[in-house]
């Protein structure tokens, strides 16, 4: 029962705190299930990313759920995804009561601009620590430099990138042909 207290109120936290949603989520939950409670290691926990980005659903719904399966099983997966998504709840819930009355206060719109200016940079944090962890070679970076290429640069869903990303891997990487 401990463990999954442990478990809700760690991904209460990380849902109550990060602005931004998805990448902005990315240090937060590293630094509390990989460096703090040492759920998971570092190679598990960009594995985890990886399949939760691959995954519908919002990065930081997938990667609770999956952190929780492996923690305690399936009501680990249910308490870990309550945890993520209570606080947005009770924020939005408390945002539709009062959006009215604070529409136009100056000290919540200044708050907000603080915050929208804070999460590039937590989304850069967040490329940082995962780029850390990835065997370099010249095809890694050729797969990223044509992605990046292409998301800036085409009007291409991220998720045909993904795919095509995985594709590949599947016929390079799975001949054993890795440098």
């Amino acid at each position: 029962m401990k463990k999954l207290l442990n478990l809700f109120w760690a991904f209460f936290k990380i849902g109550a705190f990060t602005f931004g949603g998805g990448y902005a989520m990315v240090p937060l939950i590293e630094k509390e299930i990989v460096e703090k409670q040492k759920w998971v290691d570092k190679d598990e926990f960009v594995d985890i990313i990886v399949l939760s980005q691959s995954f519908p659903g919002a990065l930081a719904v997938n990667c609770s759920t999956m952190v929780g399966y492996k923690i305690c099983g399936i009501v680990g997966a249910v308490v870990t995804l309550l945890a993520v998504v209570l606080p947005s709840f009770i924020i939005m819930l408390m945002v539709a009561m009062y959006l009215m009355k604070f529409r136009n206060n100056i000290y919540v719109n200044a708050a907000f601009k603080g915050i929208n200016a804070a999460v590039p940079i937590m989304v850069l944090v967040a490329i940082v620590s995962l780029s850390k962890s990835l065997r370099k070679s010249t095809m890694t970076y050729i797969i990223m430099a044509a992605a990046l290429i292409v998301l800036l640069f085409f009007d291409i869903n991220p998720i045909w990138v993904i795919i095509a990303s995985a594709l590949f891997g599947v016929v390079y990487y799975g001949r054993g042909e890795e440098e």
